[in-house]
């Protein structure tokens, strides 16, 4: 995984679907039992690439949370507030 050190922050720049699933692995607390392999399609994607050079330059945005750290608050949100997202789940399913 392609990393720039960035103080106080760590970004990631580049990962393959692998890192990216090692890290929500590790974020949720989870094992690779956990992941179903699925073969490659047409346009699967192989990897992630996260620039925010844009939004850098035009608006002077700095990342305050690390990558790792942010994917982790984020499963704890969803873990601590299923009444929330949960109904929605069901909802869509009901409109299939």
């Amino acid at each position: 995984m392609e990393r720039r050190e960035e103080a106080p922050t760590l970004e990631v720049t580049e990962a393959t679907n692998k890192e990216l699933t090692g890290l929500l692995l590790e974020a949720a607390g989870a094992g690779w039992d956990m992941v179903e392999h699925v073969a490659d399609r047409k346009g699967h994607d192989l990897r992630y690439s996260i620039d925010i050079s844009k939004i850098r330059e035009e608006l002077g945005y700095e990342p305050q949370v690390r990558f790792e750290d942010g994917l982790a608050e984020t499963i704890t949100w969803y873990r601590e507030n299923r009444a929330w997202w949960e109904p929605l789940k069901t909802k869509a399913a009901l409109e299939k």
